[in-house]
């Protein structure tokens, strides 16, 4: 039997935190290894514990959980614990701001208790938890006060032509195995190209990569604005 995915809950509520901890500690793959109640003891404790999977708050005293993020993704050694932002709004630009840092996804506070599962297995197991029309929207509340990013479009004239097909599935939040439904190719072909795109942006994974569709023009408006 593999160990149990270890999972540091930070938040700076009392009631959330023994929440998410009943959730997890209530599957046998998963266990609670530690409490942050702010951003701060939140990277203390992810030094310290070197948790799987971190509960990420956005909104904590001392250190949000944007900084807290980044903070830990460039202090931690590898393997590196992956960062689930827990959050009360969906269209909060804080997520987007954590996405951007390196969270690997998010997820609401009022989700069901199979769903926050269901949540951390995909996250833990290496994907990411992607909702590319909530990331759509945040990355269009902020197009109109700034230019499209002239690194990221440089990176983007790297891609061929198939890699930017498939950069253009992955925004329309498509699996590996739905592009290669798509597309016709097989599933470790399309493997490769995802990771050649992932690789050509310099992003860590698919949400990044999202977020890199948005903000350097390639992805707008409405999903048939992709070029």
């Amino acid at each position: 039997m593999n160990d149990p995915v270890r999972v540091l809950i930070a938040d700076d509520e009392s009631l959330v935190r023994a929440g998410l901890y009943a959730i997890v500690a209530a599957e046998p793959d998963l266990a609670v290894v530690g409490e942050a109640a702010t951003g701060a003891a939140a990277v203390a404790g992810a030094l310290e514990l070197r948790p799987d999977l971190i509960l990420m708050d956005v909104r904590m005293p001392d250190l949000n959980g944007i900084e807290a993020t980044a903070r830990i993704l460039h202090q931690a050694p590898s393997p590196q614990p992956r960062v689930l932002v827990v959050t009360t709004f969906e269209n909060d630009e804080y997520v987007y701001d954590a996405l951007r840092a390196g969270a690997h996804g998010f997820l609401l506070k009022r989700a069901r208790a199979d769903e926050m599962v269901h949540a951390i297995r995909t996250v833990a197991r290496g994907d990411s938890l992607l909702f590319p029309s909530a990331i759509r929207d945040l990355a269009l509340s902020r197009a109109s006060t700034r230019t499209a990013n002239a690194e990221l479009q440089t990176r983007l004239a790297r891609l061929t032509a198939r890699e930017r097909e498939v950069l253009r599935l992955i925004t329309c939040g498509l699996s590996n195995t739905e592009i290669a439904d798509r597309t016709g190719l097989g599933p470790e072909t399309v493997k490769t190209h995802v990771a050649r795109v992932l690789g050509k942006l310099g992003v860590r994974d698919r949400t990044q990569a999202v977020i890199a569709a948005y903000e350097s023009g390639f992805a707008t408006a409405g999903g048939t604005g992709l070029r």
